[in-house]
């Protein structure tokens, strides 16, 4: 385990960065806010809602899915997704309450 001079698990910082960079997209924003109000939703019900084209939905999900901020689970031909945290949401809750946004 590589560590800062602070003590800080550098494999830990790494892995915090790379799943706030994958957030740091205003589509991706809007699906965990989605999410956070309708903890299951599949690609459909998530494109209508927020009136993308399927294609931009399922690549703002799969980079979400792969950088381990959401979870997949397949039923017969749709696809759900969920939050894995529910802390990524209180992650952007503070940004916008820190930025006004809210």
């Amino acid at each position: 385990m590589e560590t800062t001079k602070s003590g800080l698990d550098i494999v830990k910082l790494e892995d915090a960065a790379s799943k706030l960079r994958s957030i740091a997209h205003p589509m991706r924003i809007a699906i965990i806010s989605l999410l956070e109000d309708r903890p299951k939703m599949n690609v459909t019900e998530i494109y209508e809602h927020l009136k993308i084209e399927q294609a931009s939905a399922s690549h703002h999900l799969n980079i979400l899915k792969n950088k381990g901020v959401l979870q997949s689970r397949r039923d017969g031909k749709n696809t759900y997704y969920s939050l894995k945290q529910q802390s990524i949401a209180q992650v952007i809750e503070c940004v916008e309450k820190c930025e006004g946004i809210r």
